[in-house]
C-alpha cells in the first residue's frame, strides 16, 4: 500500500488545530480555526479526492480521540467522508487503550509501529494507507522517509508557531507535483511524490551570459 500524508497547512507550514480553537492548544497555541474562514468548495472537493484513495486510515492518538468524538456523529448516508472514516479500517499509534467508539474497526499499533506500519505498506492493496492530522506521526514518518505521497490543502495566511510536518528536518527530495490546482479562494491543493535530490546548481556567466551549471559536489569529512 502506498503511505500517503493528508493535511492542510498554512504558508508558514503550520498544520495544527485548522478546524476550530480547541482542536488541539497543545504547546500553547491559540491560532486554532484558521483554514475555516477560507474554506470553499474547492477545499470540499480535495478532501473528497483524497478520501477516495483510501483503503485505510493511520492516526495517532490525539487525532484518533478527536475523530472519534466526532465522526461517528455524522450519520447523513449522502457523506462520503464520514462513511469512509466510520467504516473503513484504523490504525492507531498508541500505548494506552482506545474507546468503544471503533472498536471493531481498530488495531493498536505499539513500541515496534515503525516496523508494523512497513509491514502494511508492503501489501498489495491499490488503495492507500492514509494519515489525516496526526501531525506528530506524520513528521516521524516524514523524518524516516517513510511517506509515498504528500497531500497538502497549502492556505495563504500566516500562523506563527504551532506543529507541523516540516518542522524539524527530514530527508532531502526532490518533489514531483503530480496535481496541482488553485481553489477559488486561492487556496493550493497540490499532490506530489518525493524524488531523489537532483543535485546542486548554480548561477554562472559564460561568455557574458547567465548559465546554470552543476556545482561540485565535496567529499564528506573523514
Amino acid at each position: 500500500m502506498l503511505l500517503s500524508v493528508n493535511l492542510f497547512m498554512s504558508l508558514d507550514g503550520v498544520s495544527q488545530a485548522p478546524g476550530g480553537p480547541d482542536e488541539d492548544t497543545r504547546g500553547s497555541f491559540t491560532n486554532g480555526g484558521w483554514l475555516m474562514s477560507v474554506w470553499d468548495e474547492g477545499c470540499g472537493q480535495a478532501v473528497s479526492r483524497w478520501f477516495d484513495n483510501c483503503g485505510a486510515l493511520l492516526l495517532g492518538r490525539y487525532t484518533y480521540d478527536t475523530f472519534a468524538s466526532y465522526w461517528p456523529k455524522i450519520t447523513d448516508p449522502d457523506d462520503p467522508v464520514s462513511g469512509l472514516i466510520n467504516n473503513n479500517q484504523k490504525y492507531v499509534v498508541i500505548s494506552s487503550p482506545v474507546g468503544d467508539a471503533w472498536a471493531e474497526t481498530t488495531t493498536v499499533l505499539g513500541d515496534d509501529f515503525l516496523d508494523e506500519i512497513a509491514r502494511l505498506k508492503g501489501v498489495s492493496d491499490s488503495k492507500e494507507l492514509q494519515v489525516h492530522g496526526s501531525i506528530q506521526l506524520a513528521r516521524t514518518l516524514h523524518q524516516e522517509g517513510m511517506v509515498d505521497l504528500y497531500r497538502f490543502l497549502v492556505v495563504p495566511v500566516t500562523i506563527g508557531p504551532g506543529f507541523g510536518i516540516f518542522d524539524q528536518g527530514g530527508p532531502t527530495y526532490s518533489m514531483r507535483v503530480v496535481h496541482g490546482v488553485v481553489t477559488q479562494n486561492g487556496i493550493y491543493d497540490v499532490e506530489m511524490t518525493p524524488q531523489a535530490f537532483e543535485g546542486r546548481k548554480t548561477v554562472a556567466i559564460d561568455d557574458g551570459k547567465e548559465v546554470v551549471i552543476e556545482t561540485e559536489q565535496k567529499a564528506p569529512d573523514a
